[in-house]
């Protein structure tokens, strides 16, 4: 199981590819959606990107409380968790 930092620099290369944002602009206490300038349909990119990297299915509910890089981490590390279960 890979740790939140190793995470969080996943999630660092897929905002610096899909949403043209530096990495050291994704911090985990960047809100995605105030912060970053996402918008809904990089949320859809986002969770297709993290199934991809996770290679588990995301539940639109499981994400739709998401609201900050922090949030991305522990839905990440909840769903590798159910993997190892």
């Amino acid at each position: 199981m890979m740790t939140d930092q190793e995470i969080l620099e996943k999630i660092r290369e897929i905002f610096s590819r899909n949403f043209n944002l530096k990495p050291d602009q994704v911090v985990e206490t960047s809100r995605l959606y105030e912060e970053l300038g996402l918008d809904s349909l990089d949320a859809v990119d986002l969770v297709i990107e993290l199934q991809e990297f996770t290679g588990k299915r995301i539940k639109p509910d499981v994400f739709k409380g998401v609201r900050t890089v922090a949030d991305v981490i522990r839905v990440v590390r909840d769903i590798q968790a159910e993997g190892a279960a």
